[in-house]
């Protein structure tokens, strides 16, 4: 059984993680290809190159993981001991927490001259 600093630590290195999931690779989730319709390549672009994610594609993907960094660890709260209910002011606050910890993902991708 995993005690509580442990599962602390699991789920902030797991939000990490999964932050910058979404601006580091162009798949879906990171398990499923991008469809042809949902490139933005562009009309320039060769057909060697690779299709790019949209960038809103990437929000949604953002708020998707949020959600599950969320249900893993009120798993492991569930698992320690009794899960406590969140107010609104939680969601707040580990959303924006979500979002920097997506920041160096979205400047490497976005900021950072290639």
């Amino acid at each position: 059984m995993m005690e509580a600093g442990g599962a602390a630590w699991l789920v902030i290195l797991l939000a990490l993680v999964l932050a910058n999931l979404p601006f580091f690779n162009d798949r879906i989730l990171a398990l499923f290809p991008l469809p042809v319709v949902l490139t933005a390549s562009g009309a320039g672009a060769s057909p060697e190159t690779p299709p790019r994610k949209p960038f809103l594609l990437r929000l949604l993907e953002l708020v998707l993981l949020y959600f599950a960094v969320g249900a893993v660890g009120m798993l492991l709260e569930g698992r320690i001991g009794t899960v406590f209910p969140q107010t609104w002011e939680f969601y707040a606050i580990t959303g924006c927490m979500f979002l920097v910890f997506a920041f160096p993902g979205f400047v490497v991708r976005y900021l950072r001259k290639h």
